[in-house]
């Protein structure tokens, strides 16, 4: 068995070792966690949502010098300089983008007629066949206990995950509460060909997160996230005051408009890059709970795969 997954259809698809893929999460996912993630045998992915182009170019740029090995750029299509990033993506031959947030119809022929591997993230076994149908070479199915942006059909990953096999022939990329190598095994068993992994690498050492961000959430525990905002974007965040005064305006029956007003303008960069726990944004998955370790991120590689063949070989 364990050979069959080492090379499988993921890891011929994107020339990497390990079925295992890093995030592309805003504030976190820079050149230093996605090289040291490809260079590990991972798959890195840079996240572009919190990039304007001339940052992503550098990152890109710094990313290549720093890594021979293939990485990502996770490109969310309702960023307003999506044309830019893409654009640059092209001009810099990166070899594989991770899209989300849209309908990949959209963009999926230009960049794949660019030599471009294309992936589109979905939360339902209908936008995976959308995905399907549009050319995407894969799908990543993220359950609702996923960090940051989520779907709003609040399925979880143990019904996704099979849902979406069932009904797709492309490879299927499983995300969404996933952190040891015992969760990689299981979301593989449910039909997965490798998995998405983000809130784990937030307490890496490379990650761009705040190392206050990367404490607290060494502290959290179960039920210390909750989905919020589910008028707006629905989101994970680890509680905090402004996330406790967004619920309580939900539960109050806060208009769109008002809940976007109290969101306002880089409360995301706020929390997860500037180290604001108090009224900073906090995105990250319920996984959280059983993070207890800021390490180098080749160590989690390492440990997230050992823990896998380890679970092959013995899975009682």
């Amino acid at each position: 068995m364990l050979p069959l997954l080492i090379n499988n259809r993921i890891t011929k698809l994107f020339k990497i070792e390990f079925p295992i893929i890093q995030a592309g999460m805003v504030w976190a996912s820079g050149w230093r966690l996605v090289s040291a993630v490809s260079n590990a045998g991972g798959l890195g992915i840079l996240g572009a949502g919190s990039m304007y182009p001339a940052v992503l170019r550098e990152h890109i740029q710094k990313t290549k010098a720093a890594t021979s090995k293939p990485f990502a750029v996770n490109l969310p299509l309702l960023y307003p300089n999506i044309q830019e990033h893409i654009q640059i993506i092209i001009e810099e031959k990166v070899p594989i983008v991770f899209t989300s947030a849209g309908n990949p119809k959209t963009y999926t022929s230009i960049l794949k007629e660019a030599g471009i591997v294309v992936v589109h993230v979905v939360s339902s076994s209908f936008f995976a066949q959308k995905a399907e149908a549009a050319g995407c070479d894969a799908v990543v199915a993220e359950g609702f206990e996923a960090g940051g942006h989520n779907g709003r059909e609040e399925t979880t990953s143990m019904v996704l995950i099979p849902a979406v096999r069932s009904v797709i022939k492309i490879p299927l990329i499983a995300a969404g509460g996933i952190a040891t190598g015992r969760q990689m095994l299981a979301a593989m068993v449910l039909g997965a060909d490798a998995v998405q992994i983000g809130s784990r690498f937030v307490c890496s050492e490379e990650a761009s997160s705040h190392l206050s961000f990367k404490e607290a959430i060494l502290k959290s525990k179960e039920g210390d996230t909750q989905l919020s905002l589910k008028k707006l974007v629905p989101v994970r965040l680890l509680k905090n005051p402004f996330a406790e005064a967004i619920q309580l305006a939900e539960k109050n029956g806060a208009s769109t408009e008002a809940l976007d007003a109290m969101l306002g303008k880089g409360r995301a960069k706020k929390g997860m890059f500037e180290g604001d726990m108090q009224e900073g944004e906090l995105e990250i998955g319920q996984v959280a709970a059983i993070i207890h370790e800021i390490k180098p991120a080749a160590e989690i590689v390492a440990e997230i795969w050992n823990d896998f063949s380890a679970a092959v070989k013995d899975p009682f």
